[in-house]
């Protein structure tokens, strides 16, 4: 192990507190501009959300397999001392005997969608780990702007307590779906004069906060990348990593705007009787409705896409940044074809703009327009498939290390890769027409999510972990998460293609019960599970019906799968094994030469960068890695005498 790896000491602290006193608990922890310390804060909040909004989803299977079915333990949480009430509040009032109905499913969906993504996926594969990984990446000691990082947290934050607080209002969330479409999402529950007692209200207002924090986040990670890089930290030594979450902030600053405006006038709409999304005419109960008119549902719809298709990429992006972190680390290869993935991940940041309609081809568009869109979707796979298979000849030859990081990461190539091809179909207008809004649009999408995107942030948490701890986290409870989480995901997703090449409608809260001739239809995979779960003593209709049990045991099975991440995650802290190396998976990137945990300013010394991101298992060398900031094996590179000194130093 080279000299520069092995632990430092971590008496360090005082040398360089000299200029100001040490924070109380809230300036240390709370009210931190420590880039670590915040992207912590984001991934523990993000972490949180997602197991909110995978509480709901697993509410809605139940409804889907079992309608009309009393939910277990639903009432007896309803009973419990202190969360009873709140619970109650928030889901109870719309369960009546712990019974989902068609009005609770459609909270539900429309909260689900809304949490996992701009609560969950974003601020934990983004915010999370950009924030703690790439500064120390590039060799800085902060984000350009620490305040603005700070604010960007806490607008977050309340982001997420006023989405929180649509639960608790009159009307209760949202239950016009995640898309929030007009003009339906601006004219429900209208008899409700109390503009505040409006889950639709806190909802578009949740948004304006969220999307407000995602700008400060990405003008800040595009300004520290660009200008506080370290010496010798050229554009294409920065590793993979740094690039992908640059043009994942560059997303986020051009494509979030146009849904903070739509956001913005939804809610002019709804509080001061405006009507830029309400066109003239609109009746509800058989009377016209007392708007002005003249407004355009389809320009909500516009500026809705035009965020959401690039906030696709926004979600796959930060999977691959970490992949191509964790998958030579675990080969011990380098990554390969790395400039070919920068300049894929540059073109699908570009592409992802032209794409935006593909939405939108039930809208009436005209032939020229959708075959524009057709084209430019399929063409947007192209540097897709750069990155997958990239990381895939990145296994080739390697010597594996099947860690739980590994096996997340090579969990999320062949998952991705059916999350990719089932998606190219729906690029055509003749396709699409006749899947649009089935089950099969929500298998695609969530096999690139899921099992693709959720997968690699496992993965990401398993391989940090013990840098920002300085304690492994637990092998075996590691392996107990993955395997039931594989089998889950894939038990949840695969039935939903067959479904809806069936005919299977998204919004069925019932399942698709009541619709006999598109849910009557039987094959091969429903007779297989009605002879599997008969064996069980369970009456499990031999038609699609019968996959929707199928799906929601999927779901439980999922469950289950995280009671060992969640016990590792925080059992670990205390009581993990210790770290006894600064870079204990030997890797060759920048953060592995701060101590652990990095203490306020990072490094020790001031790093230099004299080679690319990935020397792995170079030939003629005495070990498999050079790291970045090594001149060779066991000495740190040393930057020119008239340089300045460390930053560390004078922070």
């Amino acid at each position: 192990m080279s000299a520069a790896a092995t632990t430092h000491d971590h008496s360090h602290g005082a040398d360089h507190a000299h200029d100001h006193h040490e924070p109380g608990f809230f300036g240390k922890y709370i009210f931190s501009c420590d880039h670590k310390v915040i992207g912590i804060q984001y991934g523990l909040s993000g972490l949180l959300f997602l197991l909110l909004g995978f509480f709901l989803m697993l509410l809605m299977r139940w409804s889907i397999a079992f309608p009309g079915q009393t939910v277990p333990g639903l009432l007896f949480v309803e009973n419990l001392p202190l969360i009873g009430p709140f619970f109650h509040d928030a889901i109870g009032r719309w369960a009546p005997g712990g019974i989902v109905n068609g009005e609770l499913y459609n909270m539900l969906g429309a909260m689900h969608g809304t949490i996992m993504v701009f609560l969950g996926i974003v601020p934990l594969g983004f915010a999370g780990f950009v924030n703690f990984v790439m500064p120390l990446q590039i060799g800085t000691i902060d984000m350009a702007f620490p305040k603005l990082n700070m604010w960007s947290f806490w607008l977050f934050f309340v982001s997420g307590v006023m989405m929180l607080a649509s639960f608790f209002v009159g009307t209760g969330s949202v239950q016009t779906g995640w898309t929030m479409y007009s003009p339906l999402a601006s004219t429900t529950t209208l008899a409700v004069t109390n503009i505040w007692m409006h889950g639709h209200t806190w909802w578009l207002m949740a948004m304006v906060f969220n999307i407000s924090a995602s700008l400060l986040g990405s003008v800040n990670v595009i300004t520290t990348v660009i200008n506080l890089r370290a010496k010798g930290m050229t554009w294409m030594r920065m590793p993979f990593f740094c690039w992908a979450m640059f043009v994942t902030s560059f997303l986020l600053l051009l494509a979030f705007p146009p849904l903070e405006v739509a956001a913005i006038l939804q809610l002019v709409d709804r509080v001061f009787g405006a009507s830029f999304f309400l066109p003239t005419g609109l009746m509800e109960g058989g009377q016209h409705l007392d708007i002005s008119g003249g407004g355009s549902p389809l320009l909500y719809q516009h500026l809705f896409w035009f965020l959401a298709h690039p906030e696709v990429y926004v979600l796959i992006l930060p999977a691959f940044a970490i992949l191509a972190e964790v998958i030579p680390a675990n080969t011990r290869r380098p990554l390969w074809g790395y400039k070919s993935m920068v300049y894929a991940a540059l073109t699908l940041g570009f592409l992802s703009f032209l794409v935006w309609a593909h939405h939108m081809y039930l809208t009436g568009m005209g032939t020229m327009m959708s075959t524009y869109f057709q084209i430019t979707t399929v063409l947007i796979s192209v540097p897709s498939v750069i990155l997958l298979t990239g990381l895939m000849i990145s296994l080739w030859g390697g010597s594996i290390r099947f860690t739980p990081q590994m096996l997340f990461a090579s969990a999320f190539l062949p998952m991705f890769g059916i999350g990719g091809l089932t998606g190219l179909p729906l690029a055509f207008t003749f396709i699409d027409l006749a899947l649009h809004d089935t089950y099969y649009v929500i298998g695609h999408f969530h096999y690139v999510v899921a099992p693709g995107t959720i997968f690699a942030l496992f993965a990401g948490i398993y391989h940090w972990y013990p840098k920002i701890t300085g304690r492994y986290m637990s092998d075996f409870l590691g392996k107990l998460h993955f395997w039931p989480s594989l089998l889950g995901m894939n038990l949840i997703f695969a039935p939903m293609f067959i479904q809806g090449m069936g005919g299977f409608h998204r919004r069925w809260y019932d399942g698709g019960k009541y619709f006999e001739q598109t849910s009557g239809a039987s094959n091969w995979v429903t007779k297989l599970t009605s002879d599997f779960f008969g064996i069980f003593g369970m009456d499990v209709p031999n038609n699609l019906l019968g996959l929707n049990v199928l799906m929601s045991v999927g779901a439980f099975i999922l469950a289950l799968g995280q009671v060992p991440f969640i016990l590792n995650v925080f059992l670990s802290i205390k009581g993990g094994k210790k770290s006894n190396s600064d870079n204990p998976w030997n890797c060759t990137t920048l953060e592995w030469a701060t101590p652990t945990p990095p203490p306020h300013g990072n490094f020790l010394f001031e790093p230099v960068v004299v080679r690319g991101p990935y020397e792995y298992s170079v030939p003629n060398c005495t070990q498999d890695f050079l790291p970045q900031w090594e001149s060779e094996p066991g000495k740190a590179a040393v930057a020119p005498a008239s340089t300045t000194p460390a930053p560390a130093a004078h922070h």
